[in-house]
């Protein structure tokens, strides 16, 4: 392989990560990305207003999941998706903020639902919010960001 090939291969390395980008496939997977730095703002939020802050863990919920939709949403039109449907960035805001409540509802539904009727323990209980976080990105990408 020559330098020509190996600068290549960086190039397209960080063309992917760095550039803008209409491809769905790569507009997943940088999605799931911020997803991750969401969640984990969520998760240690939700285990710290739980634990150390002394709150009831569907009490500890709302506030560390809006805390994850911050940061998902800064990091999601920064990032993940070039193109935006609303040029006003309050209403774009007030939709995603919206599917993010709808989601927080659902959110609210699986941990309780899984923690009291099954017994898991509330940390265990929120991954299942996966399902979920998929179908938000379907939603935020046909009528936010298409």
């Amino acid at each position: 392989m020559g330098t020509a090939d190996l600068s290549r291969s960086h190039l397209l390395k960080l063309r992917f990560v760095w550039c803008k980008t209409d491809h769905p496939g790569i507009q997943f997977l940088r999605y799931v990305a911020v997803g991750g730095a969401g969640f984990a703002v969520d998760y240690s939020a939700l285990f710290l207003l739980t634990e150390w802050g002394g709150l009831h863990y569907l009490l500890s919920a709302p506030p560390a999941f809006l805390a994850g939709m911050v940061v998902h949403y800064s990091l999601s039109v920064s990032w993940v998706f070039c193109r935006r449907s609303l040029s006003h960035r309050g209403a774009e805001f007030l939709i995603y903020a919206t599917f993010g409540i709808l989601g927080l509802g659902l959110n609210e539904a699986i941990i309780w639902f899984l923690t009291e009727r099954f017994s898991m323990h509330y940390m265990v209980s929120k991954p299942f919010y996966l399902i979920v976080y998929v179908l938000l990105f379907l939603a935020r990408k046909l009528l936010l960001f298409r």
